[in-house]
């Protein structure tokens, strides 16, 4: 083999039998194939952008890739870049045209991308990758191998560049003997042969394959709407939010009118007798789903999130990997047995506000223990931390007032009965949120959290501290347009609420509106 190819031995130093150079050929193939796929995919697909991408850069440059994100002219010279760039990487690959210039354009490309998504520790959740495997992931081998592309005759076998060479030989030979008039026909480069010329072109077939293949796979994602494992749902984009979702205070933070409550993230469904749809949830929210949700809620306007103890450092991991912003507000459970332990677990977590839990709220009033409650926020207030007090009872809210005990701001369940599963308000009874479920549909079963609406609202309007409504959907019985307008006209001041990420926009949408239209709001705003 190497007396086969010694013409060409000066592009690359010692001998390669004929299996090693089909080796680089192939491999010159496959990364040209998968750089094609890459850009030819995102050409095809609607309204692609690497936004999301450049969103989640949090290493070197990263504020350059976001300023890039941010930018719509910039970002969307730099998209069509990318694919591109991707594509004709692939063709010059796939072909053999240019081979080295190609493959120092695909290490170029290939970094950034690494750059942008390092596999580090504390990276590589924000959307579905290949691995990440601490340093080494499949972009650092890709360019890798590209560098060995460069280094190998990959570029001189079945590909253009044969021709390519032959022809740029052939145009300095002749200028030159133009200029120096020289009759020496020893400098004229040896004739291409006719079998030269078919192995070079012996690439292309391998591009008429690549259109086949991606226009059936087309035309099969058209029908079962699936691109590898993505379901394409049509959703509404960032670019339909109608405007920016206010803001209100909460002692010292700034705080979206609406926020995350944390129940959809924990897994925790009031679904009446649905008995799946907790499992449901679960398997839904991934880590992966819970970081892509909470991104995309931050860039909608939200800033906030409601959370049990446990879920902090779900919450803190998700801010060190995004350097995110978004404040907590973070349920504690004081106990007769334990009264700080909770709060002090916040506190050191570095969570922002805390707030007694609806629940608990509700039962140390039941048992008589309201003095727990009061211990329980005087200490989070001693720490320098807002302390809120959150309940479903508005009994357990009154008794607590007529006790003395005043939180920085209130939780309170908001929403009307005006649907199907509430049960008759002459069969509610007090606590009973957090009761036995009923197996008769006229009495409690999980179908409605805050029993009696028109005494929360009486009770509310004589409050001068900030009340967040929550449940304000009835766990999904009450359509957003109606309960946003009901929580907000009868006085709530910042809404918890539940969402998948599909119903963000939507949802932030609906309380831009509602906020922009209420007219007939009895109590101040407080916050």
């Amino acid at each position: 083999m190497c007396s086969m190819y010694s013409s060409k031995k000066s592009m690359f130093s010692g001998c390669l039998d004929k299996s090693q150079i089909y080796v680089f050929v192939l491999l010159r193939m496959a990364i040209g194939w998968h750089f094609l796929y890459e850009g030819v995919s995102k050409l095809l697909m609607p309204d692609w952008t690497s936004a999301v991408y450049l969103e989640r850069a949090s290493w070197l440059f990263k504020d350059t890739f976001h300023w890039i994100a941010s930018t719509p002219n910039v970002l969307y010279v730099v998209d069509l870049l990318n694919m591109w760039g991707l594509t004709l990487i692939g063709l010059a690959l796939i072909l053999g045209c240019l081979t080295r210039v190609a493959s120092v354009c695909g290490i170029l490309l290939v970094a950034l991308y690494y750059i942008v998504d390092p596999p580090f520790i504390t990276t590589g959740f924000g959307v579905p990758v290949e691995g990440h495997y601490l340093i080494v992931n499949k972009n650092l081998v890709e360019i890798i191998a590209l560098v060995l592309l460069i280094l190998s005759p990959a570029g001189r076998y079945w590909a253009l560049d044969t021709i390519i060479l032959f022809c740029l030989k052939s145009l300095l030979v002749r200028k030159k003997v133009e200029t120096s008039e020289s009759e020496d026909k020893n400098i004229y480069p040896a004739k291409i042969s006719r079998r030269e010329i078919l192995e070079s072109l012996a690439s292309i077939p391998v591009l008429g394959i690549f259109a086949v293949l991606v226009m059936k796979k087309y035309n099969w994602n058209k029908v079962h709407a699936i691109t590898g494992a993505t379901i394409q749902a049509t959703a509404i984009e960032l670019k339909d939010l109608k405007g920016k979702l206010p803001m209100g205070k909460v002692c010292q933070y700034q705080v979206s009118r609406v926020f995350l409550g944390g129940n959809l993230i924990g897994g925790w469904a009031h679904a009446r007798d649905l008995i799946y749809v907790s499992s449901l949830f679960k398997a839904y929210n991934t880590e992966k789903k819970i970081f892509e949700t909470l991104m995309l809620a931050e860039k909608a306007g939200v800033n906030t999130i409601n959370i049990s103890n446990l879920q902090l450092p779900l919450i803190n991991k998700y801010k060190e990997i995004y350097g995110s912003h978004l404040q907590t507000i973070c349920q504690v459970h004081p106990t007769v047995e334990d009264i700080y332990g909770d709060a002090n677990r916040v506190m050191d977590n570095g969570g922002d506000m805390i707030q007694i839990q609806g629940n608990c709220c509700d039962w140390r009033v039941r048992e008589g223990r309201i003095d727990i409650l009061q211990k329980c926020i005087d200490h989070i207030r001693a720490q320098g931390f807002p302390a809120g007090l959150g309940a479903h009872s508005i009994q357990a809210m009154i008794a607590c007032d007529n006790a003395g005990l005043e939180p920085d701001f209130y939780m309170k369940t908001i929403h009307h009965d005006h649907y199907w599963s509430a049960h008759p308000k002459e069969n509610r009874i007090p606590y009973s949120v957090d009761g036995k479920q009923s197996d008769n549909h006229n009495e409690f079963h999980d179908n409605i959290f805050c029993l009696f609406p028109d005494e929360t609202i009486q009770f509310m309007k004589k409050k001068k501290i900030p009340w967040i409504g929550f449940k304000v959907l009835a766990a999904g019985a009450i359509h957003p347009k109606d309960g946003f307008k009901y929580a907000f006209e009868n006085g709530a001041d910042f809404l918890c609420v539940g969402m998948f990420d599909y119903q963000i926009v939507e949802d932030i949408n609906i309380a831009i509106e509602t906020l922009d239209r209420i007219k007939n709001r009895e109590r101040s705003w407080y916050g």
